[in-house]
């Protein structure tokens, strides 16, 4: 099978809200706009968030957002009143994670790669 595109969907409680939060709050750029939905750019992925959905978020279902510095994100989510579950903190596998909840709950995990993290060494061929 050969995969030509793809995204996460985002079935919200309240769309006219969840569309505030990743286009205000979180800052994503739309991609596209169709009636009942907004199509968003999220680094080298989409996150479509459109229709309803009455049942809750599940903590099985997860968005891993990595961001350039977790300072300047905390201080953009401060402005949106964001909740956050848990501050900045070095995790085991040696990345800084932050992580919010979107409107209906759902866990956002944003990710700092520290310059010293191997995930930044320059994979190259010499």
């Amino acid at each position: 099978m050969e995969i030509l595109a793809s995204r996460v969907l985002i079935r919200p409680a309240d769309l006219e809200e969840s569309l505030r939060f990743y286009r205000d709050a979180l800052g994503l750029a739309v991609h596209r706009e169709f009636p009942g939905g907004v199509v968003f750019f999220a680094g080298q992925g989409l996150i479509e968030v459109s229709g309803s959905s009455s049942a809750p978020a599940t903590p099985a279902t997860q968005l891993w957002l990595q961001v350039r510095s977790l300072g300047e994100a905390r201080a953009r989510l401060a402005e949106h009143a964001v909740r956050v579950l848990r501050g900045a903190e070095r995790e085991p596998w040696g990345l800084d994670e932050m992580w919010i909840a979107d409107p209906d709950g759902r866990r956002i995990v944003l990710v700092e790669v520290p310059e010293e993290h191997p995930m930044r060494r320059d994979t190259r061929w010499d």
